[in-house]
């Protein structure tokens, strides 16, 4: 049990049968359910040869620990973080408009796991960490990112730097988020092929991560604090980007 992650809520177990099937161990639903959406879990399941246990809905609770599981939950073989090399294969395979999360540098496990449960929810294809002095997949993230750390691909660099300079080579508008920015999100482009990067706790980008951004972005302060807590900035600045994009029409 202590290898198995955790993955709950029916969109989230269903992407995970259609995605990731082969990583699947138990699917766990709720005794009494039987609209479409449980037997679409079924169906996935059953396909994939993955066990199916029935559970009472105060079992299901114990077992979500707080999480809002919808009658289903999937045990899963955890992720393991991947190489850069993997980053080439995942962009030349995606069909939507490349959005990438890069952190330079976010050591607190907490923070790494909100901002992966924010990179699933926005569409994120994958987020960027360099592999030295920076948070991994630990338990405690995890667990914060509730299911996230399961399906968003995680990929440690060796050089920040270089790995930006390429995504640029690749197509992809870089843009840094910075306090002192003089410019707005709000007032940014976001809609096209995009890497978002955000700096670690307290200090920021470092100087080469910097300079290779092709922007950098301030979000608008009202009161007297004067930066945000890093998954919450990047929360804003994804949601920002999910926003314009739908508005404009794109996948």
């Amino acid at each position: 049990m202590s290898e198995e992650a955790l993955v709950v809520g029916l969109h989230a177990v269903r992407t995970f049968l259609r995605l990731r099937p082969e990583r699947a161990a138990r699917l766990i639903l709720q005794k009494g359910r039987e609209d479409a959406r449980i037997a679409q879990l079924l169906e996935l399941a059953t396909q994939a040869g993955v066990h199916i246990e029935w559970r009472e809905v105060r079992e299901l609770d114990r077992i979500a620990a707080g999480e809002r599981h919808q009658g289903a939950c999937l045990r899963v073989r955890p992720a393991a973080a991947l190489g850069e090399g993997a980053l080439d294969e995942l962009l030349d395979r995606t069909e939507a408009v490349p959005l990438l999360l890069v952190l330079d540098g976010v050591q607190d496990p907490h923070n790494l796991g909100a901002c992966l449960r924010s990179a699933d929810a926005a569409g994120v294809q994958a987020v960027v960490v360099p592999r030295d002095r920076a948070a991994g997949l630990s338990p405690t993230v995890r667990k914060v990112a509730a299911g996230a750390a399961e399906v968003v691909p995680l990929i440690q660099v060796v050089n920040l730097a270089r790995t930006l300079k390429w995504l640029k080579e690749r197509g992809l508008w870089v843009v840094g988020a910075d306090d002192a920015a003089p410019q707005s999100v709000y007032q940014t482009d976001l809609r096209g092929p995009l890497a978002l990067v955000l700096g670690a706790e307290g200090t920021g980008m470092r100087r080469l991560t910097r300079e290779r951004c092709d922007a950098l972005v301030g979000i608008p302060m009202q009161g007297v604090v004067e930066s945000l807590n890093v998954s919450v900035a990047a929360g804003i600045m994804l949601f920002e980007t999910v926003r314009q994009r739908t508005a404009a029409g794109a996948p």
